[in-house]
């Protein structure tokens, strides 16, 4: 479900960083053990620090998804969690599309976040004690017209510079571990330095 490059940021970006993110909320969290495009929402999620979301298919040091295991099998797993904004179903309804929590794949479906616009290194800290350090962006691929037919092109778009647009969502690492649920609470820290837009992961 990913770009093959993680190491070397790929020319695709979102919009600009966000200068002061607002705080979010976890609308939603899901986790599936196999390999299903879609992860069923459930009532809480473990995160495990170094490795992802206790009993998911894409957590762990090394990577995990499919094509990118054919690649690389000792690569670093740098998309252990996947984070979609609960807005962009909103969006995609309006185009057509019924999607709900969960469907696209996603980990942790957020709401009231620009979760795009975050900087490389942003720091998550969701519920009392897990943070997710974004990684990059999520590279939607062809499984997602397999599960509704031309909902790629409405997640791949064109800035007026030309530069790839993607909104499927952003992936991160566990920084550090606990349990987070919907309704807890998502605090933004933002990397010190010059902000990095986010590439492919």
């Amino acid at each position: 479900m990913t770009a093959p490059d993680a190491t070397a940021p790929a020319p695709a970006q979102a919009a600009e960083p966000a200068a002061a993110p607002l705080p979010g909320t976890v609308a939603s969290v899901n986790r599936d053990s196999a390999h299903n495009f879609s992860k069923p929402p459930v009532d809480s999620v473990v995160l495990l620090e170094g490795l992802g979301i206790e009993g998911d298919v894409h957590a762990g040091v090394t990577v995990t998804h499919r094509y990118l295991v054919k690649k690389d099998p000792t690569r670093r797993n740098l998309t252990q969690v996947h984070l979609i904004p609960e807005e962009l179903f909103a969006d995609l309804a309006e185009k057509g599309f019924t999607v709900g929590a969960g469907e696209l794949g996603e980990n942790v479906t957020t709401r009231g976040m620009e979760l795009l616009s975050l900087p490389l290194g942003t720091r998550l800290h969701l519920g009392e004690t897990a943070i997710v350090e974004v990684t990059g962006l999520r590279s939607p691929c062809s499984l997602i017209n397999g599960f509704q037919k031309g909902l790629m092109k409405t997640m791949v778009s064109k800035a007026d510079d030309g530069t790839v647009v993607l909104t499927a969502g952003i992936m991160g690492v566990v920084a550090a571990g606990g349990v987070v649920a919907p309704g807890d609470a998502i605090r933004v820290e933002l990397p010190a330095g010059e902000p990095i837009p986010l590439g492919i992961v």
